[in-house]
């Protein structure tokens, strides 16, 4: 058994987003209001705060508000608030229609939200946590769980550094700590490792809906002064996804002369064959899009997968030892489309009950009241409201799925008496290759659509060469005798960085993992259609480093 450097804390909170930033700083808050000392530690795996980051995004600044009232005083970096929203339906590849104001369900209206980079608010977050006190360590990677004698989480184990690729220690290996706490939180966003394994050892997800998923694309372009309008959203549904798959495509124009574009793609598409990828870079060239990316340049590209599931998703959010929170659990409002506010409420009240739990003489091991104060608070109420939303879209479809919420958030605002469901994972939605035609997509021009390497460059993803691969196959034959003839393994297409190939050697088929151009989006976790790869934390500091995304 390894020996390890062990640190204590009174609580130990995985992940830098969003979640994470506000459980801590209102940890601290608190403790500062009832002058008491509590210890607070948050390790990141990214390089630093921000560096794995990646949304839209248009946020409701409503639990920012909550958390620091005066933000706008502070600097807080919501500098383009909406001015203008507009939703298309495009029919075709260069058709559209604007849909009135009326037409769009009322939760999709964004006056008074803000047009953001969410890793630049991610650190000023942590900025504001570290003045409180918060000790924050990048670059860590927290690779393991560790647990009591119990059976109860006791804190989690930072990755080893210095590890080869065949298993070996390197010059300089250095083993990971443990990190141990009264109460470890984990908001490793969607698709946690840890909050996969936690969810799967309590069955915390126990009579739920399979949890959803999209996967979101995004670039952000410099744009020419003159094309420049801060706090327009464009939102569009429809073509190129159409039947194919739900999803739509967004383009948000921020401050700086910089626009953000993106598509998102619901996992649970059908045919093998679609890459996602290459939808959105169909999409560009769409007139109604390409006016706004006339002699622009393209200056960064990333993708992560989106926890959609909602309400009927959610697991229980707590366990022996510490707590779920934000997309990790699955707080996302999918109604809206926004999952910042609702992450960094969740963490609130994580931490109003963390601080009461570590106030007193006989604390209880699990606080399982936190799914009934997450259900009274207006997060809960919000993704009631919203439970129809994904399971209505994935029943009857884009269109008439459409339809259904504009009436249930429109007109009822969620009260109608019905709850549908969607009990098929994702994964099991991928039907056999037989049943579809391979789909030619276009070569990239350079100029408004790229290939997935030239995109991968711009991400800045980076891991050492030389060791374990964080991409792990439960059968190593699985891709080529199961998946190959099956579905044309599809990992070659729907992860979109280029990390899957089926490339040929000595006359045979050989599935390749290209790990170093993983920008740790999760999709293959997902999507996989025998769940046969598992996504694991590289060692630390690896994967991408965006900036201003």
């Amino acid at each position: 058994m390894t020996d390890r450097e062990m640190m204590e804390f009174d609580v130990v909170i995985v992940g830098g987003g969003p979640a994470g930033l506000a459980t801590a700083c209102r940890l601290m808050q608190q403790a500062q209001e009832k002058n008491q000392e509590i210890s607070v530690c948050l390790v990141e795996k990214g390089s630093e705060i921000g560096a794995h980051i990646l949304s839209g995004a248009v946020v409701d600044p409503k639990a920012l508000t909550e958390l620091f009232p005066d933000w706008k005083e502070m600097g807080a970096p919501l500098l383009s608030e909406v001015n203008q929203d507009e939703l298309y339906w495009l029919g075709s590849e260069t058709g559209s229609k604007k849909f009135s104001s009326w037409m769009v369900p009322k939760t999709l209206h964004n006056q008074g939200n803000y047009i953001i980079s969410l890793g630049n608010l991610c650190r000023w977050l942590a900025e504001q946590a570290e003045s409180l006190g918060v000790e924050i360590f990048p670059g860590f990677s927290a690779a393991a769980l560790s647990y009591d004698e119990e059976g109860n989480v006791e804190g989690v184990i930072t990755g080893d550094m210095g590890v080869a690729a065949d298993g070996s220690q390197k010059s300089g290996y250095m083993p990971g700590m443990i990190l141990k706490a009264k109460y470890t939180i984990f908001s490793e966003g969607c698709r946690g490792h840890l909050g996969k394994e936690l969810i799967e050892r309590y069955q915390l997800d126990e009579g739920k809906s399979p949890q959803h998923y999209a996967l979101g694309i995004k670039e952000l372009w410099d744009v020419p002064a003159d094309q420049s309008s801060p706090g327009l959203v464009v939102h569009t549904a429809g073509w190129p996804l159409g039947k194919e798959a739900g999803g739509g495509g967004f383009l948000y124009h921020l401050e700086n002369n910089q626009v953000s574009i993106g598509l998102i793609v619901d996992l649970n598409y059908k045919n093998p064959f679609l890459s996602p990828y290459e939808e959105f870079q169909k999409y560009k060239h769409h007139p109604l899009i390409a006016k706004h990316l006339k002699g622009a340049k393209r200056v960064a590209y990333g993708a992560r997968a989106i926890v959609k599931g909602g309400w009927a998703s959610l697991p229980s959010m707590s366990f022996p030892g510490g707590l779920l929170i934000g997309c990790d659990a699955g707080t996302l409002n999918p109604a809206k489309i926004k999952g910042t506010h609702t992450a960094m409420k969740s963490g609130m009240i994580a931490a109003e009950l963390l601080f009461k739990a570590l106030q007193s003489e006989h604390p209880e091991k699990e606080l399982s009241q936190y799914n009934d104060e997450v259900k009274a608070s207006w997060l809960g109420k919000e993704l009631e409201q919203a439970r129809n939303f994904v399971p209505a879209m994935h029943k009857f479809g884009t269109f008439l799925g459409g339809a259904y919420n504009w009436l249930d958030q429109s007109i009822f605002s969620g009260s109608l008496p019905f709850t549908f469901k969607d009990m098929t994972p994702d994964y099991a939605c991928t039907e056999l290759a037989s049943k579809h035609q391979p789909i030619a997509y276009p070569k990239p021009d350079g100029k408004l659509s790229f290939d997935k390497l030239s995109s991968v460059f711009l991400s800045n993803t980076n891991h050492e060469e030389n060791q374990l691969c964080h991409l792990q196959l439960k059968d190593a034959d699985v891709p080529i005798k199961e998946n190959l003839p099956k579905y044309s393994e599809p990992a070659q297409r729907y992860c979109p960085a280029g990390v899957y190939e089926v490339v040929q050697q000595d006359e045979e088929s050989v599935f390749q993992i290209n790990s170093q151009n993983c920008i740790h989006c999760k999709t293959c976790d997902i999507k996989d259609p025998s769940q046969n790869i598992r996504w694991v934390t590289p060692e630390g500091s690896g994967g991408p480093n965006y900036p201003n995304m």
